[in-house]
């Protein structure tokens, strides 16, 4: 193995080795990105390209990299959007629900709290509810809203997420 890539994987090990450790989201974010890049320089570096492909190579990978951690992230948060919907779609005004997500990768911590139905939203074929929920963490509690609609039998999360920190106003 070149030098260039034994000194890759020795940084990638320790990365994904944090990968399973709750809190370390934002420092697995950054380090993919930059793992990728080095990675990417260094596989360049293997095959003997030139400075200018070197760089272009690393910053290839690095964007795909970032790119791929974002997808995984959308499908995290998509993940836990849709286990609230499910966990308040069949509930009446009022009516109390728990609801948890364990996420298959790593990259988000496992989240749980409840759900209640504040209101009833819409009209005719279009049937949605206003939803009060709650994710638990050590300290305390965090309460937010959002609207979930009805899609043929299944409930969706319809609240755009903006770009703010997770959980922050779904308004």
């Amino acid at each position: 193995m070149p030098a260039s890539l034994h000194r890759a994987a020795r940084f990638l090990l320790p990365l994904a080795l944090m990968a399973g450790l709750p809190g370390c989201a934002a420092l697995i974010t950054e380090s993919a990105s930059t793992a990728a890049g080095v990675t990417g320089a260094g596989v360049s570096d293997a095959i003997g390209a030139n400075a200018a492909a070197t760089t272009a190579i690393g910053l290839g990978v690095q964007a795909a990299g970032r790119a791929g951690m974002q997808y995984a992230q959308r499908r995290a948060h998509a993940a836990a959007q849709d286990g609230i919907a499910r966990a308040a779609g069949p509930l009446p005004v009022g009516g109390v629900a728990r609801w948890s997500i364990r996420h298959t990768l790593p990259i988000e911590p496992d989240e749980a709290g409840e759900v209640t139905v504040a209101r009833l939203i819409g009209a005719g074929e279009l049937d949605c509810k206003e939803i009060v929920f709650s994710v638990e963490r050590k300290q305390a509690r965090g309460f937010y809203t959002a609207t979930i609609c009805r899609d043929a039998e299944t409930w969706r999360w319809a609240s755009a997420e903006p770009a703010t920190a997770r959980w922050g106003s779904l308004q």
